[in-house]
């Protein structure tokens, strides 16, 4: 896993992003006169790797505010370090969960569903689409951005020209579109996201995981791609939302037995949904077991007897 602050030239110089890989969401840290902010911190094992990354990043200055693009585990995982590491840190979060935050809901923010992990934390403030928010010395621009999370946004600094597009577009794709598997109709947010995301042209997007990124029309397309191809095909995407779920827990992880992996998934709710909504006619288990062989012969993981491996 990438574990460092990447010296960008085409970014601004008072933006930095920690690549974090794939378990962890990139963490974004804006820096200027008026103040420091951070978006995403990514899972909760890798608070620790946050906490350094900032603090060396910071060089002794205080943390003042903290975003989430939206409450997935590998996004906001690290908040409860990071408030308790700066108590004057004052936390924004997308305000459709907002009630479950303030109440600590795990099933409803999706943690007990998906088979992740969160320390609870707290919020101080909501970003409403439509309004704009200081981070640094340059105001930016709140985006509503469903389809991966119906409570998502998105952040564009209309100067640089600059993007946060969490897990609304990757350089090859977008995150898996949740709602879906949940037998929720939202391809057509997906697009109406892209869409918004080519509206406002940005020059530069970083985005949820993986690299900062130039040729966005290029992207763009790229996703339109994927999209068509799942509302085609809508099954490659529940089968790609199985693999995921894997995936990150393998990365989470790293070893585990066959029988502990397969005993994971049977009390995993959204695996349960899944399997029953889509798979039911096969056995669970070798269904579970054709999902791991399509990650190993991806690359994404080993198996070895009766351990299976991340790669």
């Amino acid at each position: 896993m990438s574990e460092q602050a990447l010296p960008r030239p085409l970014l601004p110089a008072d933006i930095s992003v920690f690549e974090r890989g794939w378990l962890s969401s990139n963490n974004i840290l804006i820096s200027g006169r008026a103040g420091t902010a951070l978006i995403d911190s990514g899972y909760g094992d890798h608070a620790g790797q946050t906490l350094a990354l900032v603090e060396a990043a910071l060089q002794g200055r205080p943390l003042d505010l903290l975003l989430n693009t939206h409450l997935h585990s590998d996004h906001c995982g690290g908040n409860a370090a990071l408030q308790h590491a700066y108590p004057a840190l004052q936390t924004h979060i997308p305000p459709g969960l907002a009630p479950h935050v303030r109440h600590w809901d795990p099933h409803a923010l999706t943690y007990t569903p998906t088979g992740q992990t969160c320390p609870p934390f707290g919020f101080d403030a909501v970003l409403l689409p439509g309004t704009d928010i200081q981070l640094g010395d340059r105001p930016w621009q709140v985006h509503a951005a469903p389809g991966h999370d119906p409570h998502s946004v998105i952040l564009f600094e209309p100067a640089s020209r600059v993007l946060v597009s969490a897990d609304a577009l990757w350089e090859r794709g977008f995150g898996v579109v949740f709602p879906e598997l949940e037998g929720v109709a939202a391809f057509d947010e997906v697009g109406q996201t892209i869409d918004l995301i080519e509206s406002l042209a940005p020059a530069i997007v970083i985005p949820g995981h993986g690299p900062a990124f130039t040729g966005v029309a290029a992207a763009i397309g790229r996703a339109r791609d994927r999209l068509d191809s799942f509302v085609q095909h809508p099954e490659k995407h529940i089968q790609y939302g199985a693999k995921v779920l894997l995936k990150f827990k393998l990365l989470e992880v790293q070893n585990i037995e066959l029988a502990a992996l397969l005993a994971w998934a049977q009390a995993t709710p959204y695996f349960a949904l899944i399997y029953n909504t889509h798979f039911s006619a096969q056995e669970f288990a070798p269904w579970v077991e054709q999902l791991i062989g399509d990650l190993v012969r991806s690359g994404a993981a080993t198996r070895d007897g009766v351990m299976v491996r991340n790669a």
